[in-house]
C-alpha cells in the first residue's frame, strides 16, 4: 500500500519526506554539562567580587578609582578589536570583565590612572586581540599588562600606600590623577610590603594581618582568606581545576618549609610564603585560565609545581622579592608542551596519541 494520500503529487511528498530526513554531523564532545562561557565568566566575577570590594574598603578612592579605570580600559579595548576584526562584540561574555578586575588587583593602589588605562590597553589589545580573543591567547592578559607596566614604570610600580589610611575615603594621593605622559608626583608613601621587609630587612609580617589583608602592597594582595573562599567556590562548582592552586600551593609550602628548616633566620616560614604577595590571587584565579593551563590533571599538577618552585625561586634567590607574575607567565609558556608530554593513550594502541 502506498504511503502517499491519494490526490497528492508523489513527487513534492517524496520532496517532503526527503527534507524531514536530516543528518547532523558533528565533533565531540556530544554530551556536554550544558555550561556556556559566559556563564561560566559570570560565576568568576561572583567568586571576585568579595577580594575587589575589599580592595576598595582597604584603599579607598584610589583603590575604587583604579579597578573602574582598569576594567573600562580593558572593556573598550576590547570593543574596538572587535570592531577592526569584523567579529560581534564579546563584552557580554563577562570575560574581558575578569581581566579588567584581576589586572586591576595586580596593580598598587596609587599608580597614576594614565598609567593603568595604558595597561588595561596592552593586557587586551596585545595579551589577547592580537592572537585572534578569547581561546586563542597563550598568556594571561592581565598579566601581560602588568608586565609590560612593571618594565616602563619600574619606580611607580614599586610605590605604595598604607592600607586602611584615615581620609582614603574622602582623598586620593596625587599621584593618581597625574597629568598622561608626566611623572607621578607621590604625597602619600608607605613603608615596604611584607615580601619586600622579609627580604631586605628579615621582617616578617604578622600571619592574622596577611590573613585578614590589613597590609601594604597591591589591591589584590588584601585578604587571602576572601581570595580562598573565592577560589573555594569556583572549584566546588566545577568551574575550576582544583589540582593546578593545590599544586602551586602545596609545592610552596613544601619548598618553603624545607629551607626554613635548614635556616629559619635566613628563610621564611612556609605560612608567610603562602600568604604573603600575590600567590593566593595568582594560584586561584590567574594559573588557572583554562586558555593558558593543561588540559589533563597530570599535565596540570605538573604545571602547578613548576610555577610553585619558580615562586619559591624568584622570592629566595631573585633580585626582586615578588616572583608570582613572572612565575605563571612562564608557566604558560610551557603549557602546551605539558600537554603534549602527557596526552593520554589512544585507546587500543600501544603509544601515546598519534602513535602506532
Amino acid at each position: 500500500m502506498s504511503g502517499v494520500t491519494p490526490g497528492t503529487d508523489p513527487s513534492r511528498a517524496d520532496s517532503r519526506m526527503e527534507a524531514a530526513v536530516v543528518l547532523e554531523i558533528g565533533s565531540s564532545p556530544h554530551i556536554h554539562a550544558g555550561n556556556r562561557v559566559d556563564r561560566i565568566m559570570f560565576h568568576v566575577v561572583l567568586a571576585l567580587l568579595p577580594t575587589t570590594a575589599f580592595a576598595v574598603y582597604a584603599f579607598g578612592l584610589a583603590g575604587l578609582l583604579n579597578l573602574v579605570v582598569a576594567v573600562g580600559s580593558c572593556l573598550a579595548t576590547e570593543w574596538v578589536a572587535c570592531r577592526l576584526a569584523g567579529r560581534p562584540s564579546t563584552l557580554s561574555d563577562w570575560s574581558v570583565v575578569i581581566t579588567g578586575l584581576l589586572y586591576g588587583l595586580t596593580l598598587p593602589p596609587g599608580l597614576a590612572l594614565w598609567m593603568v588605562a595604558a595597561g588595561g590597553i596592552i593586557a587586551v589589545g596585545v595579551g589577547k586581540a592580537i592572537f585572534g580573543g578569547l581561546g586563542f591567547n597563550p598568556f594571561n592578559p592581565a598579566l601581560v599588562g602588568r608586565a609590560v607596566l612593571q618594565a616602563a614604570f619600574p619606580v611607580a610600580m614599586t610605590t605604595w600606600m598604607d592600607a586602611m589610611a584615615p581620609g582614603r575615603f574622602t582623598s586620593v594621593p596625587g599621584s593618581t590623577l597625574t597629568f598622561p605622559l608626566a611623572e607621578p608626583v607621590y604625597d602619600v608613601v608607605s613603608g615596604a610590603t611584607p615580601l619586600s621587609a622579609w627580604k631586605f630587612d628579615h621582617t616578617a609580617a604578622d600571619t592574622m594581618d596577611l590573613l585578614a589583608g590589613f597590609t601594604t602592597g597591591s589591591l589584590g594582595e588584601t585578604s587571602a582568606v576572601l581570595i580562598l573562599a573565592g577560589g573555594v567556590y569556583l572549584a566546588v562548582r566545577r568551574f575550576m581545576s582544583w589540582q593546578i592552586p593545590v599544586a602551586i600551593l602545596g609545592t610552596v609550602a613544601l619548598a618553603s618549609g624545607a629551607l626554613h628548616l635548614l635556616d629559619p633566620a635566613r628563610y621564611a616560614s612556609p605560612q608567610f610564603m603562602l600568604l604573603s604577595g600575590g600567590l593566593m590571587l595568582g594560584a586561584l584565579f590567574m594559573a588557572t585560565d583554562m586558555v593558558g593551563s593543561p588540559m589533563t590533571p597530570r599535565g596540570q599538577v605538573i604545571y602547578g609545581v613548576f610555577i610553585g618552585l619558580l615562586v619559591v625561586a624568584i622570592r629566595t634567590w631573585g633580585g626582586m622579592p615578588e616572583g608570582v607574575m613572572y612565575a605563571i607567565l612562564l608557566g604558560n609558556a610551557i603549557s602546551p608542551h605539558i600537554d603534549r608530554l602527557v596526552q593520554p593513550r589512544v585507546y587500543g594502541t600501544g603509544g601515546r596519541r598519534g602513535t602506532p
